[in-house]
């Protein structure tokens, strides 16, 4: 599509930012239990690793779970039904959280919320980027990111107030006296109780906003598709998109998702891409700074309260970190940002490593470290999800899309259960070195196959990927 067309601003504005309420309470619900761990631990008299490993990465079980449903209905039952339905769990997981009485409570309903957390990080991205016109795709894609980001400060933000409001809680208080606080008693419970307001705002505004065109299309709902279009680029656009939908759909495959044709070869090399930039994104470390933050600044030499009020900065950079992409996304390209976030993230966790080795702590690895979340957070956080979005065939976008959030939450899981034990024996040095080669290896891989898709329809990509 070469034209020119007028686009309905507001309301692709007003639908983006809908479905990216989803990336909001994954962004929120991902990093509020950094904050809280060191509440919650002394509550549950949690202490051994691999207690500490599964509180902290018990969410994931359920991400997975919600990535490997999304693999075998989002293409049946369409991205908006999935999207109502985790609003729904992220407030039980809200409320059950903040009211378990017991360590297994308070896993169970994690569990929960990581169901609704790898419904939303899989198809809020992927609804956003099937309802945007091409040239804007990859910063409405980017939209997602920054409510993730935003997400992640107001847990951070919260975090902190909860934890500086509380009189008992001294600057150097033991596990012990943590647990005894009102903090350790009550405040932990706040920090995920509010996130009930903003799961049940997103519960119902996504009642109001339409189903993905390429779905309907793809199950003979053109009507519906077209008025859709129309409303957001009137009648040229929405004539052009149908086509170009159409094009793509093999006639008799409309009702139907095969899951067959993921074994074609060519989506077979695209999987394979998909899926070594989602462990990528994980196992290049970053989610051992935002799960295990305090226990970063508590070993450079910072107090509790230090630790809460570091967080939150770190919080702030993946803020205004995406802005970055937001700017650069369609001007630069997918490839080129990735190439710059590998590289510089290598380079940084090198430092950070060389920091522990020589034991120099303090100011230096809190600079370091807020560096490296600044790379991570426009390049690798937010274009593995645009990538992820526009590389698959229509027909079967959702389930290819689903294997490599699958994927995405394996390496999350791995990375955050095992991290406590990685440490224990390889010692912080060497932990961060680790994340340093697995970026380098990273930024060979995508220089080597990674295409670019930047400026080009959805359509157009198939075509040249696939045929």
């Amino acid at each position: 599509m070469k034209q020119t067309y007028h686009y309905n601003q507001t309301y692709i504005w007003l639908i983006t930012l809908t479905a990216a309420l989803g990336g909001f309470l994954f962004g929120y619900d991902w990093v509020v239990i950094g904050g809280a761990k060191p509440f919650y631990e002394p509550f549950f008299n949690v202490t051994s690793p691999s207690d500490q490993g599964w509180g902290t990465s018990s969410a994931l079980v359920g991400c997975m779970i919600g990535a490997g449903l999304c693999i075998l209905i989002s293409d049946k039952l369409g991205r908006k039904r999935l999207l109502i339905v985790s609003g729904l769990l992220f407030s039980l997981s809200a409320v059950g959280t903040a009211l378990s009485g017991t360590f297994w409570e308070f896993n169970f309903y994690r569990i929960i919320g990581g169901m609704a957390m790898g419904v939303a990080l899989n198809l809020s991205p992927l609804y956003i980027a099937e309802l945007s016109p091409p040239e804007k795709r990859g910063k409405m894609v980017t939209i997602n990111q920054l409510l993730i980001m935003i997400g992640v400060l107001l847990a951070q933000v919260i975090n902190w107030q909860i934890s500086i409001s509380d009189t008992q809680l001294s600057e150097n208080a033991s596990f012990e006296m943590i647990g005894e606080s009102w903090s350790g008693q009550t405040g932990w419970r706040w920090m995920f109780a509010v996130e009930a307001v903003p799961a049940l705002l997103f519960f119902v505004l996504m009642f109001f906003v339409p189903e993905s065109v390429p779905w309907l299309v793809k199950n003979k709902e053109e009507a519906g598709a077209r008025k859709i279009l129309q409303r957001i680029g009137g009648e040229d656009y929405a004539e052009d998109c149908i086509a170009e939908v159409r094009t793509t759909l093999k006639e008799g495959d409309f009702a139907q998702v095969n899951l067959k044709e993921l074994f074609h070869k060519k989506v077979v090399k695209l999987l394979c891409v998909g899926i070594f930039l989602a462990f990528l994104q994980q196992w290049s470390g970053i989610n051992v700074v935002i799960y295990y933050a305090a226990d970063i600044f508590q070993a450079a030499g910072y107090n509790l309260k230090q630790m809460m009020l570091n967080i939150v900065v770190i919080g702030g950079v993946m803020v205004l970190s995406v802005f970055i992409t937001i700017f650069t996304v369609d001007r630069f390209g997918r490839k080129k940002l990735l190439l710059i976030g590998t590289a510089a993230m290598a380079l940084l966790y090198g430092l950070i490593g060389y920091f522990f080795f020589i034991d120099l702590g303090g100011k230096a690895v809190v600079f370091a470290v807020l560096t490296n979340v600044m790379f991570y957070s426009f390049t690798l956080a937010p274009l593995l999800w645009v990538v992820l979005s526009e590389i698959f065939p229509t027909r079967i976008r959702g389930a290819a899309i689903s294997i490599g959030a699958l994927a995405h939450w394996v390496g999350n899981f791995t990375l955050t259960y095992f991290f406590p034990a990685i440490r224990e024996n390889l010692g912080w040095a060497n932990n961060f070195w680790l994340y340093g080669g697995i970026c380098a290896f990273g930024f060979l891989v995508i220089y080597l196959v990674l295409p670019e898709t930047r400026g080009k329809s959805l359509e157009e990509i198939e075509k040249e990927l696939v045929g």
